[in-house]
């Protein structure tokens, strides 16, 4: 990812926190020689530094992508900034939002019982806290039998970047401005990066 100094968080528990919070992200790899992605919820282990997901067994993508170099892009965020908020027209708009990119070897897990407990993991990740569904010996017949549906997988980071595009290189009279009109816009991801801008001066 084409990085400026002035957009660029090398922070890892900072990064870490974006994976956690924007979990759904886009797997890319190269299958039958052509890059292929798929559109995955992911779960991070930070105590390992690797993040967990799964195919469909349906999809192909998982069928060369052993010890591949993959990438995982995690987008947050993002909104267009009109030339028309500064003071003067010398500029062009502009789109602002934040991202983390995330690069590893994916290794396919094999053993049910991870392969159930990473299900498990992500189930508790994205139901909500008073949620009463659960993997357990209720329906645990039934979900180690669609499990064998799914190839599990985990990549350990290699490498991660973050961009966080949020105005840095403008003059505090822009960034006023910019705010000013991203929180009157409809859109939530304009009025959510508004607020990136303000916790990021």
């Amino acid at each position: 990812m084409y990085i400026p100094k002035h957009f660029s968080v090398e922070d890892r528990g900072t990064l870490y926190d974006f994976i956690d919070h924007y979990g759904f992200g886009i797997l890319f790899s190269m299958h039958n020689g052509r890059p292929v992605a798929s559109h995955l919820p992911f779960e991070l282990k930070r105590d390992e530094g690797c993040i967990y997901g799964h195919f469909a067994r349906a999809n192909e993508q998982w069928q060369e992508i052993a010890e591949q170099e993959a990438l995982i892009v995690f987008q947050g965020p993002h909104a267009y900034i009109s030339s028309s908020w500064y003071e003067t027209n010398q500029s062009v708009p502009t789109w602002n939002y934040v991202s983390v990119h995330a690069y590893g070897r994916i290794e396919l897990i094999d053993d049910q019982h991870e392969v159930m407990g990473s299900l498990n993991r992500l189930v508790e990740k994205y139901e909500q806290p008073n949620s009463s569904y659960k993997l357990d010996e209720t329906n645990r017949e039934f979900t180690e039998r669609l499990s064998r549906g799914i190839v599990a997988f985990r990549m350990k980071i290699d490498r991660l970047e973050g961009k966080w595009k949020l105005s840095q290189n403008q003059s505090e009279d822009r960034k006023r401005s910019i705010i000013a009109h991203l929180e009157q816009s409809p859109s939530e991801d304009a009025r959510t990066i508004a607020e990136w801008m303000k916790e990021s001066h």
